[in-house]
């Protein structure tokens, strides 16, 4: 099978010739370690702009053995990016907290035709793999924007501002999604994390009342398999998430999510794409790194409806050596039908 066919069939459900391997993201500065292409000066990212050219992501994909490339759009997120020790930049402290602050809140004109013009021409050029579109649909960007603990304080103090930042993201990701979607793509990836570890950032109720509406506007506009990304433990969403008719879950993040349990529980309505362990990835061995993804395909895989990934993306910290191992792996161990 082609690469997009494999990646279709698993989201479908269905065994393909092999399970497929996929990410979406890849830090620059582990790319240029793994293509050669000269150290890094930093491990900086810019996590709302595209990262490679459709020519750089496709040899990342040969190198990789992957069988999809991803294009990001994501709007803007009026927070601090603040570096950490590694250089890579983290979301700090809102800009929008305040009724105030609104005018602030400028998005891309979602109906210019220029905002597409460049994942347009990434689309038309996806070869045989499957393209994936990245973005966030809007709660991410609300709750980093206006501050985490500002947006829980307004949740209760001043449900109508929060009400207003969610209606500017979501309207845009609504139109976003109609225009992409007849672009090429050929999966929709949005990237809107909701969880710890423990838990969801906010209860059910929150999310049913104030989120699920949203989604479902945004939803009515995705024609093409949407994949849902969230770390943490989204266990409690999960209903609510099908519901709007998504056909994958990523990246069911370890010690957060027992994979296997996701499996068992909801393997027959959702794709699970996850979830090699970054730990193992950026401190364990070549070793270690085929044993846990040889464990992840036997449980996982069997039946289809499963599709290789990092537990999170390829962060810049990682091994290259432990990052050709997992593609390695899936490749020796991932062929249907599965024998253990």
């Amino acid at each position: 099978m082609r690469p997009r066919e494999r990646v279709l069939a698993a989201l479908r459900l269905e065994e393909p010739d092999r399970v497929p391997y996929c990410e979406f993201g890849i830090d620059r500065a582990l790319a240029q370690r793994l293509m050669g292409w000269g150290e890094p000066e930093s491990q900086a990212a810019d996590l709302e702009r595209n990262p490679y050219t459709v020519q750089e992501a496709t040899a990342i994909a040969g190198r990789l053995g992957l069988d999809n490339i991803f294009y990001v759009l994501r709007p803007p997120t009026y927070a601090q990016k603040v570096p950490g020790l590694d250089g890579r930049l983290f979301y700090g402290e809102g800009m929008i907290r305040t009724e105030a602050d609104l005018a602030r809140l400028q998005l891309p004109d979602p109906c210019d035709d220029a905002l597409y013009a460049e994942a347009r021409a990434f689309a038309q050029r996806k070869g045989d793999y499957a393209a994936c579109f990245v973005t966030r649909v809007g709660i991410f960007s609300t709750m980093f924007s206006m501050g985490l603990e500002n947006f829980c304080v307004a949740l209760c103090e001043n449900r109508a501002f929060v009400e207003a930042v969610l209606d500017r993201y979501f309207d845009w990701s609504a139109v976003v999604a109609g225009r992409v979607c007849r672009l090429g793509f050929d999966v929709f990836v949005s990237t809107d994390d909701m969880a710890f570890k423990s838990g969801p950032f906010f209860s059910p109720a929150v999310f049913r009342d104030l989120v699920m509406p949203r989604y479902r506007r945004v939803a009515e506009k995705i024609t093409i398999p949407w994949v849902v990304h969230s770390d943490g433990n989204l266990t409690v969403f999960l209903d609510d998430l099908l519901s709007l008719g998504i056909a994958g879950l990523h990246p069911i993040e370890h010690g957060a999510m027992d994979i296997r349990e996701v499996k068992r529980s909801y393997g027959d309505r959702l794709c699970l794409l996850g979830n090699v362990d970054l730990n193992t990835l950026g401190r364990g061995t070549p070793h270690e790194v085929d044993d846990e993804v040889r464990e992840l395909i036997r449980d996982v895989g069997p039946g289809g409806g499963y599709i290789v990934t990092s537990g999170n993306s390829l962060a810049g910290y990682l091994l290259p050596e432990n990052v050709l191992a997992l593609s390695r792996a899936v490749r020796t161990y991932g062929h249907y039908p599965l024998e253990f």
